[in-house]
């Protein structure tokens, strides 16, 4: 479904200072406007740090999973919390994507305003202030499908008692999440799960509309425990299901079927299309893959290529660096460079150093194998490498050259800036995308 016309300010947002990684002096200027400029990343156009998204390898990642999930037979509807960028959300719609998922109202609501018209929230809604902004935002943007998730008969008993004293109001649509012991929330057994099923099918404030679960963080990166894990979370998901069928409990005649699938998407892609003898719409609610990453999600697609029959290379690509500058070497073996945890992740791991540049070059090269971030304050990273190794000390880092940093667990990159250039194979600036947190 075409993503219907954005709203300003998110469609083409004024870009001014003060604004992290914005030129110094710079007038205001419109984010249509930006390539036009001439910049390059290289040429000192942009004041360091910076978070920059690579064109081509987010094109890729866009376009590459959109074409798997065709294959499989499921649909995109990304997780938008990763970017929270509407020109990122209107490129994955571009792409074929059913709609985009949310983790919040607030979040929504900055989709609705972007020109999303299906949406999910993966999250469940029980607030007044939440309930009554959902039906706002569907009274406000025709065509507006919002469907977020239920888990517990409290939760129920708070939209009945909004739905109550707000006549005229419409049902609200849910899933039912199904999720496990230690886990995170979702009912931990299918005899609650099922109860509640029956519950909402009797609410006159509730439209069951399929089944939910994610499986994300649980996955190890090891083919063999990540199979066992996802089938065993899927079997559960289809036997409630396949209950709910057998019991007329969905609102509709199409049942929705959902997990996370970031970590392991093919393994998830495989199992959401389940035999109900009822139309199946399976919604991989993957969001991390749009700028894929140098650590976490490398690691998990490391696991993956072999089951898919793929080299890393042929399905995501690393597209979001942070560029700094090296500022002191105040001692062998270390160097300290201008970006920390105000600029870039560290919550599931280290950036890793990735491409260097020395000062007035027009070129980057690769680093040193032995370069690593050990260490982040607020501003600063501490780069380290052998000084005892005669080839890494011939090969250190000077003060005013360009190091770009890649990143593990993209999402809390994203929510440090409110805009990010993007950026050709040879540095210079084609575009620029916002971000509203």
């Amino acid at each position: 479904m075409p993503a219907a016309p954005a709203l300003d300010p998110f469609a083409d947002p004024l870009l001014a200072s003060p604004l992290k990684g914005w030129p110094h002096g710079q007038p205001p200027l419109r984010a249509s406007e930006v390539g036009a400029q001439g910049w390059n990343l290289l040429a000192g156009d942009l004041p360091l740090p910076v978070a920059v998204l690579r064109r081509e390898a987010l094109a890729h990642n866009i376009a590459w999973l959109a074409s798997r999930a065709r294959d499989w037979g499921v649909e995109l509807a990304p997780h938008g919390k990763t970017t929270m960028s509407p020109q990122l959300f209107a490129r994955q719609i571009e792409a074929g994507a059913w709609g985009i998922t949310f983790a919040s109202v607030f979040q929504l609501a900055v989709g609705a305003a972007a020109g999303v018209r299906r949406a999910l929230i993966a999250n469940q809604v029980l607030d007044a202030a939440d309930l009554a902004g959902i039906e706002a935002l569907r009274r406000r943007h025709d065509g507006l499908r919002v469907i977020f998730l239920a888990d517990s008969p409290a939760q129920l008993a708070l939209i009945e008692a909004w739905f109550a004293a707000h006549p005229g109001a419409q049902p609200f649509e849910v899933l039912l999440e199904i999720g496990f012991a230690g886990g995170r929330t979702g009912c931990r057994t299918e005899d609650e799960a099922l109860a509640l099923a029956r519950r909402l099918h009797a609410s006159p404030a509730a439209a069951l509309a399929g089944i939910e679960c994610y499986e994300g963080l649980w996955a190890q990166g090891e083919s063999g425990a990540d199979r066992a894990w996802v089938d065993a979370m899927m079997d559960r998901v289809d036997a409630v299901a396949a209950q709910c069928v057998r019991e007329g409990l969905f609102a509709g005649e199409e049942v929705i079927v959902s997990a996370g699938g970031s970590a392991v998407f093919d393994l998830v892609a495989a199992r959401l299309v389940p035999a109900l003898g009822r139309p199946v719409r399976g919604l991989l609610r993957s969001g991390c893959y749009v700028t894929h990453d140098h650590g976490t999600y490398t690691r998990m697609l490391q696991a993956m290529a072999p089951r898919l029959g793929c080299e890393c290379g042929e399905m995501m690509r690393p597209a979001l660096q942070v560029w700094a500058l090296v500022q002191s070497c105040p001692e062998p073996g270390l160097a300290i460079v201008g970006a920390g945890k105000r600029d870039l992740s560290f919550d599931m791991g280290m950036p890793v150093p990735v491409a260097r540049a020395a000062p007035g070059a027009m070129q980057a090269g690769p680093v040193p194998a032995g370069w690593r971030i050990d260490a982040l304050n607020d501003q600063h990273a501490y780069l380290r490498w052998d000084a005892a190794d005669a080839g890494l000390a011939a090969q250190a880092p000077v003060v005013g050259e360009r190091v770009a940093l890649g990143i593990s667990h993209p999402c809390t990159t994203f929510d440090k800036w409110r805009w990010m250039p993007l950026i050709e194979e040879d540095h210079r600036v084609s575009d620029a995308v916002t971000m509203v947190f």
